[in-house]
Order: C-alpha cells, then structure tokens, then sequence
C-alpha cells in the first residue's frame, strides 16, 4: 500500500521531476552542439561493426596482484615511448641530451620518466642526508640549509616547463630529423614544488646593491651559471633587458619535488634551481650553491657555451628567454595519416615570456590561417595544448602552427630568424615547424622559407 504524500513531499518531487526534465534536456542539447563535429567522423568503414564483441582472455582469469608492481610502470604495449638519444650527436653519452617523446604524450604535464635529459658530465644520485645548500655573498645572513630545513619552509608549487636553448638546433641549416621528438624533445613541462626564491631572499636579506646571483651543482660538470636581478648589467656595464632584470627572479623556485614525487636523479635530485622561461641550463641540476654578487660571473657556460654568434660575427650573450614556439604533434611524421576523413590536429605551444594568447593553424601551407582551440588550463610559462577540427580530403598539403604569447610576439619562420640573426648560431631556434603531407597520407619534415 502506498503511503500518502505530504504537500512538502510533492513539492520536492514535483521540483525534481522538473530538474530531470532540465537536465535530461541540456545533455541533449549538449549533443546536438557536438553532433556537427561527430558526424565528420566516418563510421561506415569500422571492421566488424556488424558482429559481436568478442570476449577478451583478459576476461577470464584474474589479473596480477596489488603487490607485483610498488612503483607502476607504463604498460608493456607502451614500450616504444622513451627518451632517445640520437648516437651521432655527441662523442660520449654523459654530455649530450635525451629528447622526450612530445608526439606521444597528452595533456600539458611530462612524465617524469620522459622529461629531456641534458648533461655535461653524467647525472649523479646526490644522498639528501648530507647535501646542503649554501646561500651567502652579498646577504645579511648568510645559511647552510639541509634538506629537511628547506622542506620545512612555506612551499609553493607551479607548473612550468623547461627547454634547452639548443632545441631545434639541429635544424638551423637545413631538415635533419623525421621526428618531432627530435626537433622539438628538448622541452619538457612538470608540476614542480619547492621553495620560491623570493623566501630565500627574504630569509637572509639580500642587500641591495645585489643585481646577480650565481648558482652551482654538484655534479661531475659542477655547473655554473649566473641570474639577474633588478638593477642587472652585464660585465661590460650594459643593462640587461627590462624584462630579464625585473621578471625572471619573481618565478624561480628552488625545487625537491617533480609531478608529485621527489626529484629523480636525472632531473636533479635531491635539489634543483627551476628558472621558468629561461635557457633550462640555468635552471642548475644538484643545487648546492647561491652567491649574490654585483655582476656575473661569466662562467664556462656562459661562454664557451650559450651565446649566440649573429650574422655579423659579434657574439650575444646571456640570451636568457626562451620565446614563443609550438609545434603539431599529431600528425606528424610519427603519425601519419591512415585514411581520408575527419581528424584534429594537436599539438603544444609554450613562451618563456608569459602565456600563449592564441594558436593559429595554416593546413594549406601557409596561404591562409584558422586559430585554433586553446584547452585549459592556459598557464604561464608553461606548455598549452591546443586542438584544431580538419579534414584530409587525400591531396597533398602542407600544415603549420604558429603561435603568438601574451606580449605580442608573434612565432616567426626560418626566414625571419636567419634574417635578424643569421645561420651560424646553435640556440634559440623557435621558427614555424612544416609537415608536409603527402595525398597517402605519409608526413615528412619540411623547410619553408617564404614569410607566411
């Protein structure tokens, strides 16, 4: 028997009848704004659409156990996702660079386990037990820090990521690789926690006639690199740009933790220095050592290593910003494409000076450009994955991205780089990346020079 509702109770079930009704109508409204997009999708020619699913083996035994795997691993069908390095590279493997796989990943975040690796003498496993990290030079109170002192200090966590200054250097003169993991894997994007320098500098009182800081790692290479600060001049008495003098410190962060976990040894381990935007050799790996001081030190790396020679043979030096760049990960030459039909174009754009404001896209060779779709979150200097709704009608094509960040600057061509700087330089190579495709689908690396 059914029990009599009260006034109260019909009201609620009146009010969420009518809230079903709502929802149930702005799913499908939900739907059929999607449904343009879907229906590019050609279904008709999906194997076997007709027949049963068939039962996997999977179904009918029972999986391993909770502790087989204490630290997972990517699957096995995932084996071909990895760091390479490219043999002819370097003479030795302790003082070159691994490339991340950036046309297999999704998202904005790198694992850890694949972000680029870059050494110069081999990367060490540092005991946290007795690292300690010594800050003094021009301060009030100059520290020795464990680790278990750092860790105990007001943390901050950001994402950012970080690219060496020779990505895409192989290509300064020409097409070299048939990958993008090898002509844009030396970046990498992480979650990264630690302590701002700003606490740092406050804890110990950096006087004001500081305009630099100098850093150093306890590696084999002990790597040396100098920072500024407000009121920066180079060793000839120049100012740095505005920019490098008053932005970059505001975000550094002295590091011990990575996605979450602490720090691998390739990545620095147990202490590193995070300059997001920057050159990521300044952003120095088994940090032990922070010295400010009135000028840079003009270390090894900056250079020997580092610099720039420019067309007229004068040599650019402490080029600290890593600028707008962006690149098509899917498809790519490690992607080609299969079949003729609906498909969208991904890819990662990223600036060392702030956020990325929009990405274009040109599926014609440059002759015309679309903007594509920005997904979120849209961090500053950090990566920015962007999505673009294309159909391959099976003829020959070239597609481009190009990217343009929160200041203004627009991602330029070759053409335009060889133009301001000439072809003699090894770092900062941003230009528009091509992939031309061919009507079977096949994608190859391509130059062009033409202002598009």
């Amino acid at each position: 028997m059914s029990k009599k509702l009260t006034k109260d109770q019909e009201s609620r079930r009146d009010f969420l009848a009518k809230t079903t009704v709502a929802t149930a109508a702005t799913v499908v409204s939900a739907t059929v704004v999607a449904a343009p997009m879907v229906r590019k999708i050609d279904a008709t020619n999906i194997s076997g659409k007709d027949e049963p699913l068939p039962i996997p083996s999977t179904n009918k035994s029972l999986g391993m156990p909770v502790t087989s795997s204490p630290y997972g691993s990517p699957s096995k069908f995932e084996a071909s996702v990895v760091r390479k390095a490219l043999d002819w590279l370097s003479p030795n493997l302790t003082s070159t660079v691994s490339f991340t796989p950036m046309q297999d990943l999704h998202g904005i975040i790198t694992p850890s386990g694949l972000h680029f690796e870059r050494f110069h003498a081999g990367y060490v496993d540092v005991n946290p037990d007795t690292h300690m990290l010594v800050i003094h030079g021009l301060v009030d109170k100059p520290i020795k820090l464990t680790m278990q002192e750092i860790k105990r200090l007001p943390s901050h966590t950001a994402i950012h990521f970080l690219e060496c200054p020779a990505n895409g250097a192989l290509e300064w003169r020409g097409v070299q690789v048939e990958s993008a993991q090898y002509t844009h894997g030396m970046c990498s994007c992480s979650e990264f926690t630690g302590v701002k320098l700003t606490t740092l500098m406050e804890m110990v009182g950096v006087k004001p006639e500081a305009t630099w800081f100098y850093v150093e790692g306890a590696d084999g290479s002990g790597l040396q690199r100098s920072i500024p600060l407000p009121g920066a001049k180079d060793q000839f008495g120049k100012d740095l740009p505005e920019f490098d003098q008053n932005e970059i410190f505001k975000d550094i962060m002295v590091v011990y933790a990575q996605n979450g976990e602490a720090l691998r040894p390739e990545n620095g381990y147990p202490l590193r220095l995070v300059v997001p935007g920057c050159e990521a050799n300044m952003s120095v790996k088994y940090l032990r050592r922070m010295k400010f001081t009135t000028k840079p030190l003009v270390t090894y790396q900056e250079t020997r290593h580092y610099t720039d020679q420019l067309k007229d043979g004068t040599i650019r030096q402490f080029s600290h910003i890593n600028e707008a760049n962006s690149v098509i990960t899917y498809p790519s030459p490690d992607h080609p494409i299969e079949e003729r039909g609906y498909r969208e174009i991904r890819g990662l754009a990223w600036s060392g000076r702030g956020k990325v404001a929009h990405v274009d896209i040109s599926t014609d060779g440059g002759k015309t450009w679309k903007e594509a779709k920005l997904q979120t979150p849209v961090l500053s200097k950090s990566f920015t994955r962007f999505t673009f709704d294309w159909e391959f009608e099976g003829k020959h094509t070239i597609i481009m991205s190009r990217t343009t960040d929160d200041t203004g600057y627009v991602q330029p061509t070759i053409s335009q780089l060889i133009e301001a700087r000439g072809d003699n330089g090894i770092y900062h190579k941003n230009a528009i990346q091509a992939w031309d495709i061919k009507p079977n689908g096949e994608i190859r690396n391509v130059r062009i020079n033409e202002k598009v």
